[in-house]
């Protein structure tokens, strides 16, 4: 497994084809550090002994340990793990640990490529784990490049007056394919080792040029990243660990970028387009319901800490209003453990999350996450906003005032009142504040996609037939399926189908 400090070093040597404010750059752009730092922290544990059973696995295809974050799941063991993992990573960073994105892409990989061999004959599984064996042993990061620029959003992708608006294949050669067409809002692209990307959407036989998924890496000819980099405030005194985390999102342009045979996993199957596209959709959301969750942690503790700050922490409001962070971080997290418990197994060996559950989960958090930074506010007050710089926390002429006028609990020195303050300043009102805000109702897809993926896969006959049963419909309620329905409590072992 690499080193945060190989994973550095690597970024720098790739060829520079970032775009920042107009201008071009390379991986060592400063701007971009808060985010590599938020990815180095999942090279750096994995070698910590008191994090390696957590972020470290059995590779199926070597018998090595490896990165979690670069091995699809077996068991519902594993999955349970994985969003441990990305809740305690998440904490640790004090928000999105971003390589999860990666990891999604991969699981949807293996089990799409699987499926469509066994419908065409296709050879896309044996490329696909050829890839994956080399993923795990270099221990690469991913970003999933998924969404679309989409254009006109009443119009399919084959009815787009700009056929760039979907990426897609414009010429097919017998050593690989031609594509065209910008992906949006792709988070950590500007410091992945790779690009992978995967279908947005259903699709129908007129967009299959539509149907492509590939793996690049990040600094491919004729790829450009137009990128968006935010952090946290940086601090002018003290090690706040909260200030050196940051992300960056970026537009991938594929400009007719060419890529070879052995990198392309869906090539005009145009059928798989929305299998493929779920697939990744609600991996993902299965991994929110451990990153989700981390950030109501970090919300409810911010805000009982300034609570505390405040001397009302024992008020019965205050009380009820941190019983809310509790009750939709816990109902998240515990829907994810049951998409793990009641997942499946797949032809391809991955073990797939429950739709259901992971939609519940992720869907619960999208919708209170704005409600979660309002409860912040109304118990810290104004100061996120109006605090004074922290210069004049120090300067001569200043420093004595703010000491006095800073404390409101006695048993909270001056000093650390400042200190509980700019933290609030930071995680309620920084630009940090608002791209969570933003992605935690967006990122993996927003509630009315959760809402479409529970319609269509939630049973809701079976619901009216109960009823139809107690309303004296029908006169027998048949729960047979209920009774034989048992939780995939999954096989230890690692079974990964690689023919």
């Amino acid at each position: 497994m690499r080193s945060s400090a190989r994973y550095r070093e690597d970024l720098l040597n790739m060829k520079p084809n970032l775009y920042i404010g107009g201008e071009k750059v390379g991986r060592g752009d400063a701007r971009i550090q808060p985010g590599i730092n938020v990815m180095s922290v999942t090279f750096d544990l994995a070698q910590d002994t008191d994090w390696q059973s957590l972020l470290t696995a059995e590779s199926y295809f070597t018998g090595n340990r490896v990165n979690r974050f670069t091995r699809p799941p077996q068991t519902s063991y594993d999955l349970m793990q994985k969003q441990k993992m990305i809740r305690l990573l998440t904490q640790r960073v004090g928000g999105c640990i971003q390589r999860c994105m990666g990891h999604d892409a991969l699981v949807a990989l293996s089990i799409a490529t699987r499926e469509m061999d066994d419908k065409y004959g296709t050879e896309y599984s044996r490329r696909f784990n050829a890839y994956l064996k080399d993923f795990q042993e270099r221990d690469l990061t991913a970003a999933c490049a998924q969404t679309d620029m989409k254009g006109d959003r009443s119009k399919r992708p084959a009815e787009q007056a700009d056929p760039d608006s979907y990426v897609h294949i414009v010429d097919i050669k017998k050593d690989g394919i031609v594509v065209r067409g910008a992906k949006i809002s792709i988070t950590m692209a500007a410091y992945a080792d790779e690009i992978i990307v995967v279908p947005t959407r259903a699709l129908r036989a007129e967009d299959e040029d539509y149907a492509v998924a590939f793996a690049i890496p990040a600094d491919w000819d004729n790829v450009r990243l137009i990128t968006r980099p935010v952090w946290f405030r940086q601090r002018e005194r003290g090690a706040a660990p909260l200030s050196q985390y940051g992300v960056s999102d970026s537009v991938v342009v594929f400009d007719n970028a060419f890529i070879p045979k052995e990198r392309v996993f869906m090539c005009q199957e145009w059928d798989f387009g929305r299998r493929l596209a779920l697939l990744f959709a609600d991996s993902h959301r299965h991994s929110y319901t451990g990153c989700k969750p981390a950030v109501s942690d970090i919300l409810c503790g911010v805000t009982a800490l300034v609570a505390e700050a405040n001397n009302i922490e024992r008020m019965a409001h205050v009380r009820q209003k941190l019983s809310e962070f509790v009750g939709g971080a816990e109902l998240s997290y515990a829907a994810g453990i049951a998409s793990a418990i009641y997942g499946e197994k797949t032809s391809s060996g991955t073990f797939f999350p429950n739709a259901v559950y992971a939609n519940v989960g992720r869907r619960l958090m999208g919708e209170t996450i704005y409600h979660e930074y309002n409860l912040l506010t109304e118990i810290a007050g104004g100061l996120s906003v109006t605090l004074p710089f922290e210069s004049d926390f120090y300067a001569e002429e200043t420093r004595r005032d703010l000491q006095k006028y800073i404390v409101r609990n006695p048993k909270i020195s001056p000093e650390d009142s400042h200190l509980v303050w700019r933290l609030v300043e930071n995680v309620g009102s920084s630009a940090m504040t608002h791209w969570y805000a933003i992605a935690g109702v967006h990122g993996g897809g927003s509630p009315i996609m959760e809402t479409i993926t529970l319609n269509a896969e939630y049973d809701y006959e079976a619901k009216k037939n109960i009823a139809r049963y107690l309303g004296g419909l029908v006169t027998k309620l048949d729960q047979s399926r209920d009774l034989r329905l048992e939780p995939d409590l999954g096989d230890t072992r690692d079974t990964h189908s690689t023919d």
